[in-house]
């Protein structure tokens, strides 16, 4: 059973910054890409960052780029997003979830192409 559980989360102030952290089990965690999503409230679940399962190729969706990095640590089964710069439109649930899809670089950004999900960690910025 793939479990991921995220970490990390809270409430930081404009401009600050926070690391979540998601520790993988149940599957072989250096074979699969990574994923960062986030679902702000009354909105939809959008893509933030993702990572191949090498880290070699990175993605990040345009609102965060600049200010959020994801690695990942394969000897630990974690993936990681630093989150800098913040801004109060980044507040919104955070999952990380591990792709199953078959075009990692066509398909990174849809959340359709990855098959196991966190449980969500809130993030919280205030102005």
């Amino acid at each position: 059973q793939v479990q991921l559980v995220e970490s990390g989360g809270g409430l930081a102030q404009a401009g600050g910054s926070l690391r979540l952290s998601c520790a993988a089990s149940g599957l072989p965690f250096r074979r699969y890409a990574m994923g960062w999503f986030r679902q702000a409230p009354g909105k939809g679940r959008e893509f933030v960052a993702a990572i191949s399962s090498s880290g070699e190729t990175i993605y990040y969706a345009d609102s965060v780029t600049g200010r959020f990095t994801i690695s990942r640590d394969n000897a630990k089964d974690t993936v990681y997003l630093q989150m800098n710069s913040l801004k109060p439109e980044d507040t919104a649930v955070y999952y990380c979830a591990s792709y199953g899809g078959a075009y990692f670089g066509s398909t990174y950004g849809r959340d359709g192409a990855y098959d196991s999900w966190g449980q969500g960690m809130q993030v919280t910025v205030s102005s």
